[in-house]
């Protein structure tokens, strides 16, 4: 009996999704939501090089019918010295300086961690785990009065000084900011590290074992390279979550020039220049700029990385 024979159906949850997600409606219906989700990005590039103005007066889709361009809203919000002006310049920079510490930092303690509770063994490993994974229904907002008593009061037990106050001022609060920014990423991390490390073969790490790796050789030169992608995904809602950030950063790092990042000071305008819109619209796209490069930058590591935990083996 001759013929074709049918495809054969796909053996993993990655290749069935896959399959469903190549139809003609899931790719229309991807076009469909990728063109609505961008189209408020769009409609704020286009009115941050408006006059003020046109701005003012109407809508950013008329931009089409009478275009008119200008870059004044980026020099007064990134340089401009009055009052109302962003001056962002300074505060880009403080984001910077805060956000990257803040993401390389729990991503080398969530790593170094997921591989010590997932591949070496010692007494109360589980306990630890389970108490890593319960510490991320802890909302934020109950550590931020302990942590910010522990920075100005330092740690007491019966009257007696175990650690002193941290008493740091102006850009040294820089220090502050990365200590919390670590400390409340570290629960999340290490939980979603050590689902990719634990499914690491086991094979692969016994055969390192019998060639005399140590567990430090076996993580830089093995684990590191295999669970990349998961580091990048990682990475990437990290950053994203610290580049956003208001409330940390303002309790932590204060709303001076020197300590203050982006979202303090835009926070600012809003407030206090509500009015100054064409100000508003720079400002706010040269703040999700760096967040938008580096997601695309990283966009693959990050698929790939939601699509490892889905394959076993």
């Amino acid at each position: 009996m001759t013929g074709v024979a049918p495809d054969p159906q796909p053996k993993t949850v990655a290749g069935r999704v896959r399959k469903r997600l190549n139809t003609r409606w899931a790719t229309l219906a991807s076009i469909v939501i990728a063109v609505v989700w961008t189209i408020p990005t769009f409609g704020l590039f286009i009115s941050s090089f408006r006059p003020e103005d046109q701005i003012k007066t109407t809508g950013w889709w008329t931009f089409f019918s009478d275009p008119q361009v200008t870059l004044e809203n980026y020099q007064q919000v990134l340089f401009g010295r009055s009052s109302s002006a962003g001056q962002l310049a300074s505060y880009f920079v403080n984001s910077i300086v805060i956000t990257l510490p803040s993401v390389l930092f729990p991503l080398a303690f969530a790593a170094l961690a997921a591989y010590a509770l997932a591949w070496i063994n010692f007494r109360g490993r589980d306990w630890i785990y389970i108490g890593v994974f319960a510490l991320q229904i802890v909302p934020l907002q109950m550590a931020l009065v302990p942590l910010l008593s522990f920075f100005s009061e330092g740690v007491s037990v019966g009257g007696v000084n175990l650690l002193p106050a941290w008493n740091l001022d102006d850009e040294q609060r820089f220090i502050q900011v990365w200590f919390a920014h670590t400390c409340f990423a570290l629960p999340l991390g290490v939980f979603l590290l050590h689902n990719f490390v634990s499914q690491l073969p086991r094979d692969l790490m016994e055969a390192a074992r019998v060639d005399g790796a140590t567990h430090p050789k076996i993580f830089r030169t093995i684990v590191l390279p295999l669970i990349t992608p998961a580091l990048a995904a990682y990475g990437i809602f990290q950053f994203l979550w610290v580049w956003n950030d208001l409330l940390v950063a303002l309790i932590f790092a204060g709303g001076g020039d020197e300590t203050a990042p982006l979202t303090v000071r835009l926070a600012e305008l809003a407030g206090t220049r509500g009015n100054e819109w064409q100000r508003l619209t720079s400002g706010a796209f040269v703040a999700i700029i760096v967040p938008l490069l580096v997601f695309l930058s990283l966009q693959r590591y990050f698929v790939r990385g939601l699509l490892a935990g889905s394959v076993k083996g």
